[in-house]
């Protein structure tokens, strides 16, 4: 998937948080999210009106965000529940990157066929 495919795919996608996701879906969408804030906060420095923009996006990003890291989880065999290990400090973050970062469960599995296939 390419980048582009996958921002199109998480923003049309922007609520589901059922299903699977690629990990290049995922990371791709993580790096947009990057860049977008980054570039958003340059604009928000320089032109201080502007800096409401910022905000914006982010609040626009949170639900896009969530389903995509929820849809991710699934691809690897758990519960998008598990998102919420991120409100432990630390440890939950970094058990969260260890799981985005394996390989799809190939196959069919509880949330449905492998996005590679």
């Amino acid at each position: 998937m390419s980048f582009s495919q996958a921002v199109v795919s998480v923003f049309s996608q922007y609520a589901t948080f059922s299903g699977r996701a690629r990990r290049s879906e995922y990371w791709y969408f993580t790096l947009f999210n990057i860049l977008v804030t980054i570039v958003l906060n340059i604009v928000g420095n320089a032109l201080p009106i502007l800096s409401w923009l910022s905000v914006l996006y982010g609040i626009a990003a949170i639900v896009p965000g969530l389903a995509v890291c929820f849809r991710r989880l699934h691809d690897t065999g758990r519960s998008g529940a598990f998102v919420l290990l991120a409100l432990i400090p630390l440890i939950g973050g970094l058990v969260l990157l260890i799981w985005y970062c394996q390989d799809s469960m190939p196959g069919v599995n509880q949330y449905g066929p492998c996005p590679k296939d």
